[in-house]
């Protein structure tokens, strides 16, 4: 059996959907947190064909195991007939608490259910932070191979990312129909590959894979409803100068973006470990803002001339600007960015992250070593707290 290892997502007490991407850990999490609760897999297909068929089950599965009052539900989205069910044997009130999980909002939003009716909570699951693994493990593993449970613990891990990628995309996506020509899909991944980590231009994609500009709109989509992919917008608070309107483009995680990513003599393999390295970033601040809600928003910078910040975390707790550079060495011109961004909001702290190991501070920019900075981000921790540690 593979060691489990605790989690920084923490159960509400009251009812919850839960999701997050396959092999984030869900349902593991879930097994060793719950043990005790009644459980329906609907990845199962008799399950699935049962519970597809005859819902009120449901009701049935529930009333003839009255001691067990946490029921888990996962991959909810495959059957989402049973949410109305849900809602009113919660309405009833009898001391059941529901947890939901789900790998594809796009199946419940499109079927246009009852979600529970502001009852449940949504929370998410994500990938491994560097902090929540014992000894972690280099920076350079993490960019190849993402920290994906299901890979991190698996003795082959490129076997598994190319067959996590395969099973996910023909699971999610042509299983359930979400889109109809696997052709023009596949080239359109490939393409989108390109963008990961960077503003993302609809129409050149669409030109690179050969596709309509509607048809790369509605695939954009489909990634980020089952949860493979997100967009960052703009960050344009008391704006300035003018910004750019296009948002950045990132896959939930750096082994996917990797195992998805062509490559040939052309590519250059800074290029790619630099997209690598910026999303492993991006997936690490999502999670650690999942994992403690409410601190901030997250955003990126980017003028209409071309000037970038990479992240921008924005709330009541302050205003930083962060910088991801796959170097050993700081060079000016990395700062121009930052320092720009540090004119219009003087307020601002800003952070550059690199593959150097000392902590140095140039032009008001503190520059960290982006390993240390990784494995010391958690809930238990606040911006402040981070910066001081390092």
């Amino acid at each position: 059996m593979e060691l489990y290892i605790p989690r920084f997502q923490n159960l509400p007490e009251q009812n919850c959907f839960l999701f997050g991407p396959r092999g984030t850990g869900k349902s593991t999490f879930l097994q060793n947190h719950l043990p005790d609760a009644l459980w329906l897999d609907l990845l199962k297909p008799e399950n699935y064909r049962q519970y597809k068929a005859y819902p009120e089950r449901l009701e049935e599965l529930i009333k003839g195991n009255p001691q067990k009052k946490d029921v888990v539900i996962d991959e909810i989205q495959r059957v989402p007939e049973l949410l109305p069910l849900v809602h009113s044997i919660i309405e009833k009130k009898e001391g059941h608490r529901f947890i939901l999980t789900g790998s594809s909002a796009r199946k419940l939003k499109s079927a246009g259910v009852d979600l529970l009716g502001g009852r449940a909570i949504r929370k998410t699951m994500h990938p491994f932070m560097l902090s929540e693994l014992p000894g972690s493990p280099a920076l350079g593993e993490a960019v190849q191979f993402g920290l994906l449970p299901v890979v991190y613990q698996s003795a082959d891990k490129n076997a598994t990312l190319d067959a996590y990628v395969s099973l996910y995309i023909q699971q999610e996506v042509f299983q359930e129909s979400l889109a109809r020509n696997i052709g023009d899909f596949s080239r359109f991944l490939e393409a989108i590959s390109l963008s990961h980590a960077a503003v993302l231009n609809v129409s050149n994609v669409a030109r690179d894979c050969s596709v309509g500009r509607k048809t790369v709109d509605n695939y954009i989509q489909i990634l980020e409803d089952i949860l493979l992919a997100f967009r960052l917008p703009v960050f344009t608070k008391r704006a300035s100068r003018a910004m750019s309107s296009h948002p950045k483009f990132y896959f939930f995680d750096a082994g996917v973006f990797q195992a998805l990513r062509p490559r040939g003599p052309l590519d250059k393999p800074e290029e790619i470990g630099g997209a690598a390295l910026e999303g492993l970033v991006a997936q690490h601040l999502r999670a650690w803002l999942a994992y403690s809600p409410g601190r901030f928003t997250l955003s990126f910078w980017r003028s209409q001339r071309g000037v970038e910040v990479d992240f921008i975390l924005y709330g009541e707790a302050g205003l930083y600007a962060i910088e991801v550079k796959d170097g050993n060495r700081i060079r000016q011109a990395d700062l121009r960015g930052l320092n720009e961004f540090g004119k219009d909001y003087p307020v601002s702290r800003r952070i550059l992250l690199y593959r150097g190991a000392e902590r140095l501070m140039k032009n008001d920019v503190l520059c960290l070593p982006c390993e240390d900075f990784l494995a010391n981000l958690s809930p238990s921790k606040t911006m402040e707290d981070l910066l001081k540690i390092i």
